[in-house]
């Protein structure tokens, strides 16, 4: 039965993968615990530090045995894995099984069962920890992501007086995928676990709503599901965002600014600077994206100098043999295109391996004239909002895939299919030749939206919704 009551009074407990904070080694060989960059991290902590609550998760570097500690206005409760658990758990499973099923099959996902084995025995372990660090009785848990879609069961099971929500930030697949996977009941299962099951698309709620229904027999109406127990949870969609004041506030310094007019500088001062900006991983679509790019300099529709591509692309799962492919594949391609189009000094794609704090993305962002965010799946797709909410002078042009959360709110991008080579090459001619009225009018929308649903509007959102589920009995 469903029933409203208020998360406002309880402690927080946020279960992640990772914690929101880092051990950093200093010269003299002690260490301290600096916060961690991301989304998640924004998004959260302020939900956790306002309850004074706890952030359960693995500390990122396997065997280290931690204590629980306070800090930044958090109790972090720190979780172990072995390197073998590291190997099966989390590169195995978690990034070879789980992440290419559930981005359409980009990948070919690999069945492994030792993978599975250990994805269950971790599983366990964060719900053990979750159970002792919930000191109050209701106490308010939200889980994140698909490392841990075990957890909500095997928690309710230890704790049943608990509130619990998920959250899946990646895409969750369509029924003819899911099915593929050996332990779909198990997953599906753990997950019904939860009072409240979010995703970032209503597409992916519907998805999830017919693995369950596929694979545990249970009823649905609309959202709600009734499990064979009695017991009903919802299933929806809550679009994650970025924190769009406090970007918006960095963009305007005038560190930031002058930092953006160097970069064009730098770059040799091009009529058009076209960004890219991904994790190096095959769910980006960065190979397709130089296709097109290439392309166009081929046919002459873009010419080099004034015309310059940078393409930021942070490293990601290095030890990863496809991983390790897709980055020779995508620098051969640019090497190619830079042989073919590049002047002296003045390479017509910019390629940058590496991760820059968030005053150098800022001034990227508004260097950019054209933001390319072209995903082949992703679940939303922050860079894109990252990037209008830095665009406070209404000006620069965003080219997003369809495939992308993303796509559903700003709708006055020019949204692509990033599969389709000529489309994509169609959208960035006409984000580059777009004339200032139409710039504006698109940006100003698209702001509007990442203004009014940031990151704390979801944050609130979700909470809010999980109060209005019914009660667990314990």
């Amino acid at each position: 039965m469903l029933s409203s009551s208020s998360t406002s009074e309880r402690p927080v407990v946020v279960v992640a993968n990772r914690l929101p904070v880092d051990q950093v080694r200093l010269a003299d060989g002690a260490t301290e615990w600096h916060p961690s960059p991301g989304g998640l991290v924004a998004a959260l902590e302020p939900v956790v530090q306002a309850s004074g609550g706890t952030w359960v998760g693995w500390p990122g570097a396997a065997d280290v045995e931690l204590e629980a500690f306070d800090a930044d206005g958090m109790h972090i409760v720190p979780v172990s894995l072995s390197a073998d658990e590291v190997a099966d758990y989390y590169e195995g499973f978690s990034n070879g099984t789980l992440w290419p099923l559930y981005h359409d099959v980009t990948g070919e996902p690999v069945f492994e069962r030792r993978w599975w084995d250990a994805y269950r025995e971790v599983n366990r372990r964060f719900a053990s920890a979750v159970a002792g660090a919930a000191t109050e009785p209701g106490s308010v848990v939200w889980v994140q992501d698909y490392q841990l879609q075990l957890v909500p069961a095997l928690l309710r099971e230890r704790r049943p007086d608990l509130q619990i929500g998920f959250f899946d930030h990646i895409p969750f697949p369509g029924w003819e995928i899911y099915a593929r996977l050996p332990w779909r009941r198990e997953v599906v299962e753990g997950l019904l676990g939860a009072d409240l099951v979010g995703f970032q698309r209503g597409a992916d709620a519907a998805n999830f709503l017919r693995a369950a229904r596929s694979t545990s027999g249970v009823v649905t109406r609309g959202s709600v599901i009734e499990r064979k127990d009695g017991r009903q949870l919802r299933a929806a969609s809550f679009p994650i965002s970025v924190d769009t004041a406090a970007l918006d506030c960095l963009a305007r310094r005038p560190e930031t600014l002058a930092r953006a007019a160097q970069l064009r500088s730098e770059l040799g001062d091009p009529e058009v600077l076209v960004l890219g900006v991904d994790r190096l991983d095959y769910t980006k679509g960065i190979l397709h994206r130089l296709r097109a790019y290439g392309e166009l300099l081929d046919e002459g529709h873009l010419e080099p100098p004034g015309t310059v591509l940078v393409q930021v692309a942070s490293p990601s799962r290095e030890r990863v043999e496809e991983y390790q492919r897709l980055r020779d594949e995508v620098e051969a391609t640019v090497g190619r295109i830079n042989g073919d189009h590049s002047a002296l000094g003045r390479p017509a794609v910019h390629y940058l391996h590496r991760t820059f704090p968030k005053e150098e993305m800022a001034a990227l962002y508004l260097a950019a004239d054209v933001m390319l965010v072209t995903p082949l799946r992703d679940g939303m797709n922050l860079v894109a909002k990252e990037y209008v909410a830095c665009r406070h002078d209404e000006r620069g042009a965003l080219v997003l895939s369809e495939f992308a959360g993303a796509a559903d709110e700003l709708r006055q991008a020019f949204l692509v299919n990033p599969w389709d080579i000529d489309g994509t090459k169609a959208a960035i001619r006409r984000a580059v030749a777009v004339g200032p009225p139409e710039s504006s009018r698109r940006m100003r929308a698209m702001r509007r939206r990442v203004i009014e649903f940031d990151v704390h509007h979801w944050a609130n959102a979700f909470l809010g919704a999980l109060a209005m589920v019914a009660e667990p009995q314990g």
